[in-house]
């Protein structure tokens, strides 16, 4: 039987990048000595969510990858000896930029890329802004664990990411997040949004009979135009399994390290008895490359 153990970080952040840093690694730490194998941060972990205002002086937070952060997090992947899945600002050139998953090995080195595929632009999540959609499609990232089927946030509401994950051996799908309330919606509406973001991804568990990992910020984060209320992000980070059972769901206010186990042979005895792959009509699905069927 394979099972690992899989460590959520689920933080808040301030303006400080260095003391966001330091609790990073510290969470991370602690997560490790507690048995976690790997290890997932939440999406744009080093800084403040930074994308609620259109702001230039915000690209002095990219940086190269490799670069200094690849530096950080690799160091902490050896020392710990874990695969870790982080969420970068990567400056690709001057006035290009991504929002990048780079996932480490256990001795340190990168082993892969993902680029934010979707990206939004709503009211506080200007993000079309600051990053260029991916270009490095949907593709698992190998490690000495096992293939991650790492995406990012807005990617996390799209079936067909995952499906495509899915269909090249990912064995869990991965969602860097940071999504949250706008402070001025009434309670019931921002109940649904976040059991709206839930069912999505434990729909994504179901339809391809593997485990998912969303890893949330958490936190108020105020708007520095002074336009909004600030975010306040939700957490709520989980862990789902092939049947999109709940195996484990963090505060939605507060600060959270967790350790979770996850049987990846439980994947293999789903699809048998949910042979949803076996069943697909392929030949029918070409018109899914169209933006609409009018």
């Amino acid at each position: 039987m394979k099972k690992i153990k899989v460590g959520l970080v689920q933080q808040s952040n301030t303006a400080d990048t260095k003391a966001n840093l330091y609790k990073l690694a510290q969470n991370i730490e602690d997560v490790c000595k507690r048995g976690a194998q790997l290890v997932v941060l939440q999406e744009l972990h080093n800084s403040l969510y930074f994308c609620q205002t259109e702001d230039t002086r915000n690209f002095d937070l990219a940086e190269p990858v490799p670069g200094p952060s690849t530096g950080f997090f690799g160091e902490l992947a050896r020392q710990f000896g874990i695969v870790l899945v982080t969420s970068l600002f990567e400056r690709r050139s001057a006035g290009l930029y991504h929002n990048t998953a780079v996932v480490f090995d256990t001795d340190g080195s990168i082993t892969g890329t993902y680029r934010k595929m979707h990206i939004p632009d709503d009211p506080a999540y200007y993000e079309k802004f600051y990053f260029t959609p991916g270009d490095l499609g949907f593709h698992p990232i190998s490690t000495s664990l096992c293939k991650l089927g790492v995406q990012v946030c807005w990617d996390q509401w799209y079936p067909e990411g995952a499906r495509l994950m899915a269909l090249q051996g990912a064995e869990l799908l991965i969602y860097p997040t940071a999504i949250g309330y706008e402070s001025s919606d009434a309670p019931e509406e921002q109940e649904r949004q976040r059991e709206a973001w839930t069912t999505v991804q434990r729909g994504h568990a179901v339809a391809n009979g593997l485990p998912v990992i969303a890893v949330n910020r958490v936190g108020l984060e105020p708007d520095p135009s002074g336009q909004t209320r600030g975010i306040q992000f939700w957490g709520s980070s989980f862990v789902v399994g092939p049947q999109g059972e709940m195996l484990a769901r963090a505060s939605r206010d507060a600060e959270e390290n967790m350790v979770v186990e996850i049987d990846l042979e439980r994947s293999e005895n789903v699809r048998r008895w949910w042979p949803f792959l076996r069943d697909r009509r392929i030949e029918e699905f070409a018109p899914l490359t169209r933006r609409f069927i009018d």
